[in-house]
């Protein structure tokens, strides 16, 4: 609690500046003290819940781990994640556990970011990830050609796009796409990609959208009376 931490640090400081008198030298050396041992307290009280939380390994899925590379390899393919080294990664009562290696500021913030691209590579090649997005505009549609999407948004030509490795693309009655994939990350990439063909324009809503997003509309220009 940042607010608790800063009383405990003003009441210190207050204390041993007024009982005793020291060269501004020593009083220094006396808040950087406390200022040290808050930070201790701060990192103990507030590590990362994420990354100290073990990864369930699901039935179907083998993980090895070779250094600082976790392999997850399940019924929709194989993910792999380097792990950086000031991470120690282990496999204990089929549990993946992530633990720091040191005490730094950057050790922190890998610590519960590890902990996700691990668990989103097991959740990947056992369930997947998916992402839709909705087509909105008369004469706007989708349908597919073999395994490349074919788009009609409205330009003079069509817009195809062609899925990388491991995504699939589908469509559902011309104006409903999904995107599938076992890598979040690739899956979130493709799908941004097929927004940024159309994007949702603010007055009549017309164009490309993520399902369920919000699009602030603008209000059209009045007409002369």
């Amino acid at each position: 609690n940042n607010l608790f931490t800063f009383e405990i640090l003003h009441a210190k400081v207050i204390k041993r500046v007024q009982l005793v008198e020291k060269p501004a030298g020593k009083i220094l050396a006396e808040i950087k003290m406390i200022l040290q041992e808050v930070a201790i307290y701060h990192k103990e009280k507030n590590m990362s819940r994420i990354g100290k939380k073990p990864i369930e390994i699901p039935s179907g899925v083998e993980i090895t781990i070779d250094g600082q590379t976790v392999t997850a390899k399940g019924p929709l393919g194989t993910e792999t994640v380097v792990v950086r080294p000031e991470i120690a990664v282990k496999i204990e009562d089929n549990h993946i556990i992530l633990s720091k290696v040191g005490q730094t500021r950057e050790t922190d913030a890998l610590f519960g970011l590890s902990r996700t691209l691990v668990a989103n590579a097991v959740h990947g090649v056992k369930e997947g990830f998916e992402k839709k997005l909705e087509i909105q505009g008369v004469g706007y549609r989708a349908n597919m050609e073999g395994k490349n999407l074919n788009l009609a948004l409205g330009y003079s030509h069509p817009v195809v796009v062609e899925p990388p490795e491991g995504i699939t693309i589908s469509v559902e009655a011309n104006t409903k796409i999904s995107v599938k994939g076992s890598n979040k990350q690739k899956v979130g990439d493709v799908a941004a990609f097929i927004r940024s063909k159309r994007p949702p324009e603010v007055y009549k809503g017309k164009g490309v959208r993520y399902e369920g997003e919000y699009i602030r509309r603008k209000a059209g220009k009045a007409g002369k009376k």
